[in-house]
C-alpha cells in the first residue's frame, strides 16, 4: 500500500482536485522550499507557468486563484471559503501578494500566471512551473510540479524517481492488486476494512485513524446540506443554476406520495449527489473522493445507506475504509486523474468505490464487494472528460448522480451473486488503465473534445 486513506480523501476546496488542490498546494510547497533555503526575503518576483491540461482548463477550473491563494501560504483543507474571494480580488487590483502571508512583493496574477496551452509535459498533462527572482531579475530558484490526481503533487525530483510507485512504509498486509487483498482475507479472515485499518494503525494510533474518518464522513456530511441550502447560478459564464435546493423542496413536499413510489429512493440520491458538486463549482468544501470532479458519489451513497438500512458511526468508518481499499488499487496501478485516464478514472473509480463500500456495511463477503467495484467500473470504461467551458459542471454535476445510481446498482448485483464472476477486480483496472492510454487527449480534461466543443456556450 503506498498511499494512506488520509491521503485518498483530502479535505480541499471546489472545483477541481487535479486542478485547483494540487496546484494551491504545490505554490504552497514552493514557498515553503524558499523560506527553508533561506530565499523567501530576496525574492521579488514570481513567475507560474501553467503546461497541458492545467493550461487549457485552468480558468474553469480556478487553478489562476487556487495558485495565488497557495502562494499567500493558504492550504486547501483550512481555507476559508467564504473569505478567499476578498483575498483574491485585493490580490488583482494591489498587484502585490504576501508570500506565505509573511514577505510582501509585487504580483500581478495577469502577467505572473502563464498559460501554455499548447505545451504538454511528458510526465504528466498536468504540469506547473514556479520560479522566484531577485531584486535584480536574477532567478533564484525554480521547481515543476505535477498535480497527478486527487490533489496528489510530485516534483521533478519525485517524478523521476517514480515515488508514487513505492510501496511506502511498512505495513502488516501490503497489497498491490486485489487478488492479493483477497488472498489477505481468507489466510486471515480479515474483512477489507479491517486490513486497510490494520496498516493504517502502523502509521497512526487508532483513535486518530476513527477520528479522520469522521472528521471526512461529517464534511461529505455537510458538502450535502450545505449544497441542498445555496442558491443561484454558479460562477463561470455557462449560467448554471443550481438545482439541489429545489430539487429538496419538492422532495421534501411529496414524500407521503413518494410512499407509492418503488424508485423515490433514487430521487433522494441524484439530489444528495448533485447537492455536493454544486457545492465543488461554487468552490465550496468538498472532500476528494477519490477527486473533486466526482465528489458526490460516495457521499451520497453514504447518506443512502444511513437513511435506509439506518447506519451509524461504525458503519460510516467500514464504508470509508473498504472504498479505501479499492481506491488505493486504481491510485497505483491505473489513474484517478481525469487529464490522464479520462472521467473513468473520476467518476468510474468513485463508483467502484462506493460499490464496494456499500457492499460491505450491507454484509456483503470479500468477494462480493470485489464483485461490486468491478461491476462498478466495468459499465464506465471508457468514460471521457470533456467539461464545457472548462467548468466542473457540464456534465459533471449530473454524471456525479448517475455514477451514485450505478454504485447502488452494482453493489444490488453482486448482493445476489456469491463473488464469483468472470472479469476480476484486477483486469477491469488494467483495462481502464489501457483504456485511458488509447484515449485521444482531446477527451482528456482539455475541454477540445466532446461535449465541450459541441455545446455552445451562452
Amino acid at each position: 500500500m503506498n498511499v494512506s486513506l488520509l491521503d485518498l480523501f483530502k479535505i480541499g476546496i471546489g472545483p477541481s482536485s487535479s486542478h485547483t488542490v494540487g496546484p494551491m498546494a504545490a505554490a504552497r510547497r514552493f514557498c515553503l522550499r524558499l523560506e527553508a533555503l533561506g530565499l523567501l526575503e530576496q525574492t521579488a518576483s514570481m513567475r507560474v507557468d501553467l503546461y497541458g491540461s492545467l493550461a487549457l482548463t485552468g480558468k474553469g477550473h480556478a487553478t489562476d486563484t487556487a495558485v495565488i491563494l497557495g502562494l499567500a501560504g493558504e492550504q486547501p483543507a483550512e481555507v476559508d471559503v467564504d473569505a478567499a474571494p476578498a483575498l483574491i480580488a485585493r490580490i488583482r487590483e494591489e498587484h502585490r501578494i504576501s508570500l506565505l502571508g509573511k514577505h510582501d512583493i509585487a504580483f500581478d496574477p495577469e502577467s505572473g500566471i502563464c498559460f501554455h496551452q499548447r505545451e504538454r509535459q511528458p510526465f504528466h498533462s498536468n504540469a506547473m512551473a514556479i520560479a522566484a527572482f531577485g531584486a535584480d531579475g536574477t532567478q533564484l530558484d525554480r521547481r515543476t510540479y505535477y498535480s497527478v490526481g486527487g490533489g496528489f503533487v510530485v516534483d521533478e525530483e519525485e517524478a523521476l524517481r517514480n515515488a508514487l510507485d513505492t510501496e511506502g512504509p511498512s505495513v502488516p498486509y501490503p497489497f498491490t492488486c486485489a487478488e492479493k487483498l483477497l488472498a489477505i482475507g481468507e489466510s486471515t479472515g480479515l474483512s477489507f476494512a479491517n486490513i486497510v485499518l490494520a496498516n493504517e494503525m502502523e502509521m497512526r494510533p487508532l483513535e486518530e485513524v476513527n477520528a479522520a474518518l469522521d472528521l471526512v464522513a461529517e464534511t461529505m456530511s455537510r458538502s450535502i446540506d450545505r449544497g441542498c441550502r445555496q442558491t443561484g447560478v454558479l460562477p463561470g459564464g455557462l449560467r448554471v443554476r443550481r438545482r439541489a435546493p429545489s430539487l429538496a423542496a419538492e422532495l421534501a413536499a411529496r414524500q407521503q406520495m413518494a410512499l407509492a413510489e418503488p424508485l423515490a429512493v433514487l430521487d433522494w440520491v441524484n439530489l444528495w449527489a448533485m447537492a455536493v458538486n454544486e457545492e465543488n463549482a461554487a468552490g465550496g468544501r468538498v472532500v476528494t473522493a477519490p477527486t473533486n470532479g466526482a465528489a458526490g458519489i460516495i457521499p451520497s451513497v453514504m447518506r443512502y445507506y444511513e437513511r435506509c438500512y439506518r447506519g451509524d458511526l461504525q458503519s460510516r468508518r467500514t464504508f470509508l475504509l473498504t472504498a479505501t481499499a479499492i481506491g488505493l488499487l486504481y491510485k497505483r496501478n491505473a489513474s484517478i486523474s481525469g487529464a490522464e485516464v479520462g472521467c473513468q478514472g473520476e467518476v468510474g473509480v468513485a463508483c467502484s468505490m462506493a460499490a464496494a463500500g456499500l457492499t460491505a456495511v450491507l454484509g456483503g463477503t470479500n468477494r462480493q464487494i470485489e464483485n461490486a467495484a468491478e461491476i462498478g467500473m466495468e459499465h464506465n470504461l471508457g468514460l471521457t472528460c470533456d467539461p464545457v467551458g472548462g467548468l466542473v459542471q457540464v456534465p459533471c454535476i449530473e454524471r456525479n448522480a448517475m455514477g451514485a445510481v450505478k454504485a447502488i446498482d452494482a453493489s444490488r448485483l453482486a448482493m445476489l451473486g456469491d463473488g464469483q464472476h468472470v472479469v476480476s477486480l484486477d483486469k477491469v483496472i488494467e483495462t481502464m488503465r489501457q483504456t485511458g492510454l488509447d484515449m485521444r487527449d482531446k477527451y482528456k480534461e482539455t475541454s477540445q473534445g466532446g461535449l465541450a466543443v459541441n455545446v455552445v456556450e451562452c
